[in-house]
């Protein structure tokens, strides 16, 4: 029995030791974060004792921000400004197309925009139709498309259509920069060629990018363009002039049978229309074409028939009789 308290007496004695030992060595690392010698390096070194605050100051705030779930909050999201490309169409009813055109005109180049295509048709002063393609500033296209609505007559219909074009933006400069560093990287090269051969590959090289280098400015060009104006197209008509609508057409059988009896029609049309070419032409050839076979029966009517030779024995010829 004393041996067995001894023994659990000595144990619990030899478990204190180290646990103390534990707590000492755990004090030795926390101190270790923050050395003893630090005054002296700050003596040494100032850029380092002043660059350690700020070090320290920012360490506790990213340990904060991940504490959780292992989630960083501090990221900085850079917004990108969006490339969107605006087209809209509008059909306005006008008392006079001509005076319309104008006030449309007006607005349009009030509110900094310009007329890129413009195509008239006049029959009569009711009947007049017009179609206007505008290029408008995006921040302004709202307020033109109202007012063209509003002042220049009755607004029949209306279409609008946007189309986000930042990543095609994002990724024709993007090959562009690549493209323009690869060429300048082959004109480096070019300079240090020494062979005919390793001059030609290198010229032969650059002329292909520059081909893929031009097609890419022009892609970022017309992007631009695009993106810089809104397209919307006017059209004008007068007071009885007619509004074509397209219909949609129908899928399926329908279709097919509405595809094949437009075709039926449409050939039929242009049979009707080579007959009715060539009747005038009919007109004036049949009469002298019938007048000369006319004239070539009755000549060959009054021709005298010869009689045929009877079929006797012809003189030279031995007389069978005889024989």
């Amino acid at each position: 029995m004393r041996r067995t308290r001894y023994g659990i007496a000595l144990s619990a004695a030899c478990a204190a030791l180290l646990l103390a030992g534990c707590g000492g060595g755990g004090g030795s690392v926390q101190s270790a974060s923050a050395p003893a010698d630090a005054p002296a390096l700050a003596s040494s070194y100032p850029e380092a004792a002043a660059a350690r605050p700020t070090a320290m100051k920012n360490q506790p705030q990213s340990q904060a921000s991940s504490d959780k779930d292992g989630i960083v909050s501090n990221v900085k999201v850079i917004q990108q400004e969006r490339q969107v490309i605006y087209t809209g169409s509008m059909t306005v009813r006008a008392k006079e197309v001509a005076t319309a055109v104008e006030l449309a005109k007006q607005i349009v180049t009030g509110a900094g925009g310009y007329l890129s295509k413009e195509q008239r048709s006049s029959a009569s002063k009711a009947r007049d139709t017009a179609t206007l393609e505008f290029k408008i500033p995006p921040d302004k296209y709202a307020g033109v498309l109202g007012r063209l609505g509003k002042e220049l007559g009755t607004q029949i219909s209306i279409s609008q259509n946007t189309q986000d074009v930042t990543l095609q933006v994002a990724d024709v400069n993007s090959r562009l920069k690549s493209a323009q560093q690869s060429l300048d990287s082959l004109r480096t090269l070019l300079k240090r060629a020494d062979t005919i051969g390793q001059v030609l590959d290198v010229e032969r090289e650059i002329s292909t990018r520059e081909a893929d280098l031009e097609s890419l400015q022009a892609q970022q060009k017309e992007l631009a363009a695009q993106t810089s104006m809104a397209t919307l197209t006017l059209r004008l008509l007068g007071p009885v002039a007619v509004v074509e609508e397209k219909e949609e057409e129908p899928a399926g059988f329908l279709g097919g049978l509405k595809t094949g009896w437009g075709a039926l029609v449409s050939f039929v049309k242009v049979l009707l229309t080579v007959l009715g070419t060539t009747v005038p032409w009919l007109i004036v050839v049949l009469p002298p074409v019938a007048l000369l076979v006319y004239l070539v029966r009755r000549s060959r009517a009054r021709r005298p028939t010869i009689p045929a030779p009877p079929a006797g024995p012809r003189p030279g010829d031995p007389d069978p009789e005889a024989a």
